[in-house]
């Protein structure tokens, strides 16, 4: 069975990340993308077994209207506002989707995930505006497009056609639903119930976490709560003493 485990962010030092885990999330590309220098930094310190993926800059997926935006640095005329997130396919977007696809390749990352807010809901202006984003951006070979919508209005129907057509990956937290397509399994843990990211998950949620893992496909965990590194290593723990 292949599983990676991680961190979404660095919980740690960089070195210590770089030991324990076999990959982080950055998030920092998503708020505002760094320098490519930086990226390049982290790509040369971190070891070859080490991968990364990131999550798309904010102006692909989310409104202006997004408290996220607190955090962006970039100046935005209030007209590129209006055209920034909702995968709307504008000279905003594209500009947004070209800074993180040159992270992603400084990185040498594996995939780049777009996370959507609650208010990004299946209608058929959204669901135009995804079928046009994935066909019209620049994808390179090995780059995986990773998707996680919020939210039950998103059936299992539904995002087994998008995903299928749309050459995308599902990633879920486990502790929500089970992924649908084939291959890569890629899981990302927010606390329970979801999104309270205080939590830290007990030994039987570990179990049961285990228990969800493809035996057929790679499995990439990723920690997202307050003490994601803790919980990784146990994890990782709970694993290593069942081979």
């Amino acid at each position: 069975m292949q599983v990676a485990i991680g961190t979404c962010g660095f919980a740690e030092s960089q070195a210590r990340t770089w030991e324990d885990f076999d990959l982080v999330e950055i998030q920092q590309t998503f708020y505002e993308p760094p320098r490519p220098a930086t990226a390049a930094k982290w790509r040369a310190s971190a070891p070859g077994r080490f991968f990364f993926t990131l999550k798309a800059w904010q102006l692909v997926t989310h409104p202006a209207s997004s408290p996220t935006y607190r955090r962006l640095r970039t100046p935005l005329s209030e007209r590129d506002r209006a055209l920034a997130g909702a995968f709307r396919w504008n000279r905003v977007t594209r500009m947004a989707w070209t800074r993180t696809l040159e992270i992603a390749v400084t990185l040498e990352a594996r995939a780049v995930l777009f996370q959507t807010p609650a208010s990004f809901l299946p209608s058929t202006e959204n669901l135009d505006n995804l079928q046009r984003f994935f066909t019209e951006i620049e994808r390179p070979p090995g780059l995986r497009m990773v998707f996680e919508p919020r939210g039950e209005a998103w059936s299992d129907t539904l995002l087994r056609r998008l995903v299928g057509e749309l050459g995308l990956v599902h990633a879920v937290d486990p502790f929500l639903r089970q992924p649908v397509g084939r291959g890569l399994r890629y899981f990302r843990l927010h606390g329970r119930p979801a999104y309270h990211y205080g939590y830290q998950y007990t030994d039987e949620d570990l179990k049961h976490l285990a228990g969800r893992l493809n035996r057929a496909w790679p499995n990439w965990v990723l920690f997202n709560n307050a003490s994601m590194a803790e919980d990784a290593r146990r994890f990782r723990r709970l694993l290593q003493s069942r081979m």
